[in-house]
This record gives C-alpha cells, structure tokens and sequence, in this order.
C-alpha cells in the first residue's frame, strides 16, 4: 500500500507542478496533496506544524493567481474587457501549447480593449498588463510547487 501511494503522490507532485503552468489545474494545491499523502507512508514524515504552513502557502499562491492579474491590468489601465479578453485568450491559448499559453492573455487582453473602444496604446498597455500578471502568477505558483517538490525529494530520499 505505502508503495501505491508514494507513486501517487509522485504523479500529484508531478501533475502540481504542470499545473502551474496550466491554468485550469491547481498546481499547489495539488502538490500539496501529494507531500500530505505521501505523509502517511513509511517513506516520508512531515511535522503538523510543516504541513500547516504548505496548506496556508497552497491556499494563499491559489487566491494570488486569480488577483495577480487582475492587478496587473488595472495597474497598467485595463478594465473588465480587458481581462475577459485575457481570460478567454488564455483558454484559447490552451490550444496552440505554451506559447498560446503565454501571449493568449496579452492578446486576448488587447482585443477585450479595442472592443471596449480603447485607443490601441492604451489597449496594448492594459494588454501587457495582463501579461505582466500571467507571468508573475506562474512565477509565484511555480516557486510554492517547486519549494514542496523539494522537501517531498528530500523527505522520501
């Protein structure tokens, strides 16, 4: 049994990790479920107090992904169709690999502007916004599933 359930914690680690990138996948969280499986085997043992603090980090990166964004915009002048343009670039992204993955919400973010009727500064301004909060929500996401891919490593090694 110890033995199934380390090769599924290994497949969340592994899967949280793609899921930082991914956005209908919630990497931490997802990470975080695999070090607290993987808890309960033979093979690893985390402190309360350790496991309590990666469910706090998994919770607060998750609420930072969908806020980071949306910063990003307004602080570079984007409005609601801004971000509905970056959000349905972002899912359309999904479909052309990591590249869609990472311009889609830039230029899903520019077409909600001109929509709106925004000049095209000011729509690709809010559109790089968007991108800028893309970016630095990955960056925030992969560094929490990183930080528990390496204590799972270190614990099960």
């Amino acid at each position: 049994m110890d033995i199934i359930l380390l090769v599924l914690s290994i497949l969340l680690i592994i899967v949280g990790l793609l899921g930082c990138i991914l956005p209908v996948i919630p990497g931490p969280p997802i990470s975080f479920i695999g070090l607290l499986i993987v808890h309960f085997t033979k093979f690893a043992s985390f402190g309360s107090t350790f496991l309590i603090l990666m469910a706090s980090l998994a919770i607060l990166v998750t609420v930072l992904d969908y806020v980071v964004p949306i910063w990003g915009t307004k602080r570079l002048g984007g409005t609601k169709s801004g971000m509905w343009g970056a959000t349905i670039g972002l899912v359309i992204g999904l479909f052309f690999g990591p590249i869609g993955i990472i311009f889609g919400p830039l230029i899903g973010a520019i077409i909600g502007e001109t929509i709106r009727g925004a000049k095209s500064q000011e729509a690709f301004r809010a559109g790089f916004g968007a991108f800028l909060g893309f970016l630095m929500g990955v960056g925030i996401k992969l560094a929490a599933s990183i930080y528990m891919t390496y204590h799972f490593v270190k614990a099960v090694l």
